[in-house]
């Protein structure tokens, strides 16, 4: 059975544990709750043994996690066994050991299977069969548009009342990432004190939990957001970061990009050349969407702007030749990349 996180409380509290149940998706905090909801039951309903294995790579022994399922347990009646599932692929041999359990789960073993990504590409026989006997709850991530309603129910469930302008302020001060948005949360259950938030007064509660670094920056270019990479451009600046720090992130992920669309240019196997580039399946479609926007020619036009920026940060330009401000220039280039109409900036 299919669950979302949000349910899954409500179908513990209502049945006995199931013998399996698989957590996976790309939001790590609503992976990270639901097993630890998980977890808590366990604990509470007797099961005093817990056992955690890493399958974080080819050489993990799947007979020894076989064994496990099979041996009797040393200090408790009951157990849980954690299966740490990184890529959410567990291979051959990890899939016949899954759907081998599931097949006739003992009686006194719970298995939470946990996965970091989750898509069309990692389902099998091996996870219908933990569906089957157990639960699958699936954390997709959560959207630019949803997380306004994510953040209100957020706040509902702890007890804080926040009309709608507090939740689109604090929507923009945590920038997606969900863990700061938690913990914001959590923090104005204690201060809140009452009666309705407004933006004002959220302003004065929250701190700014944007996530300013160069992955980010990067990813808000490639997808598409110039007024986003303008202001964490700009608050990288403000904690003090330096342009050569950024640069070498930046000129590495237009060269993958320029790469890619000089294959896609001449009709040639994408898929293929986002395996040479390592470039994860959770990350093609920034990738796909950037390549879009601009031709070919194009984006080797801003690899060989991204060198003109190093070189202005590092002082190996006259002035006159280019802008003279290296922050000035990667934001004129970063905002290019991320609005077709701005490519005249960088022309």
């Amino acid at each position: 059975m299919e669950l979302k996180p949000e349910r899954l409380a409500a179908q513990l509290a209502a049945e006995p544990l199931r013998p399996a149940y698989l957590v996976a998706g790309p939001e790590a905090l609503l992976v990270l709750e639901a097993a630890d909801a998980i977890r808590v039951r366990a604990r509470d309903t007797g099961f005093g043994e817990r056992e955690v294995f890493d399958a974080d790579g080819r050489d993990f022994d799947w007979n020894a996690l076989d064994a496990t399922f099979r041996a009797p347990s040393l200090f408790s009646a009951q157990r849980l066994i954690e299966l740490r599932l990184p890529t959410g692929k567990p291979g051959k041999d990890g899939a016949a050991v899954i759907a081998d359990y599931c097949a006739n789960p003992p009686g006194d073993v719970v298995l939470l299977v946990t996965a970091g990504d989750w898509g069309r590409q990692h389902g099998g026989k091996w996870s219908e069969a933990i569906a089957k006997i157990g639960h699958l709850v699936l954390a997709p991530q959560i959207r630019p548009h949803e997380l306004e309603g994510w953040l209100e129910a957020r706040l509902r469930q702890r007890g804080v009342r926040a009309d709608r302008g507090a939740v689109q302020r604090l929507a923009e001060r945590v920038q997606g990432n969900l863990l700061a948005a938690a913990q914001e949360v959590d923090k104005l259950a204690l201060l809140a004190e009452g009666g309705t938030l407004d933006a004002a007064r959220m302003d004065a509660l929250v701190a700014d939990a944007a996530r300013y670094d160069v992955f980010r920056l990067v990813d808000a270019a490639l997808n598409g957001q110039p007024a986003l990479a303008a202001r964490m451009l700009a608050g990288l600046r403000a904690e003090g970061g330096v342009v050569p720090a950024l640069m070498g992130m930046v000129a590495m992920e237009l060269n993958r990009v320029a790469a890619l669309a000089r294959v896609q240019a001449r009709g040639g196997n994408l898929a293929a050349e986002f395996k040479a580039q390592r470039v994860w399946d959770s990350k093609q479609a920034v990738y796909r969407r950037a390549l879009s926007r601009h031709p070919a020619p194009r984006w080797d036009r801003f690899v060989a702007m991204a060198g003109g920026v190093d070189r202005i940060a590092k002082g190996r330009v006259r002035v006159g030749e280019e802008p003279a401000d290296a922050w000035l220039a990667l934001e004129r280039l970063l905002v290019a990349v991320a609005e077709p109409r701005a490519a005249g900036l960088v022309a």
